[in-house]
């Protein structure tokens, strides 16, 4: 296997992310998601990969449209750190929701695959 990440890999990890989002598939999103990830959200607190599928398989988080654009894409070794811009509108708890936020997304590359290790959100 070749341990070069690529900047086209990164962003077909990134789209496969959107989508699995976008739909709510807890199988793409387990595979996308290292099992010791971190991630800091908008409001501060820190969640699991556990807790973030809990959201999904729950049913808490719907997302209708998602619009992300890429601002930096680094690569270093076998690390990619990207930041982004996204629109998103959907429901949380039922509630209907539009929101613009700035992340940061720490990907790693293992054996298995690309898989998000940590990041962090914030309203903008």
């Amino acid at each position: 296997m070749n341990n070069k990440l690529t900047e086209n890999s990164i962003l077909e990890q990134e789209n496969k992310l959107y989508r699995a989002i976008k739909d709510s598939n807890i199988t793409a999103l387990d595979q996308l998601l290292h099992d010791d990830l971190l991630f800091i959200l908008p409001s501060g607190q820190t969640i699991t990969k556990e807790i973030d599928l809990d959201t999904y398989r729950d049913g808490i988080l719907k997302v209708d449209e998602l619009l992300p654009e890429i601002e930096n894409l680094n690569i270093i070794d076998d690390m990619a750190v990207i930041t982004l811009t996204m629109k998103l509108n959907g429901k949380f708890n039922e509630v209907p929701f539009e929101v613009s936020y700035r992340y940061i997304r720490f990907w790693k590359k293992f054996g298995d695959g690309i898989k998000v290790v940590g990041g962090s959100g914030i309203a903008i």
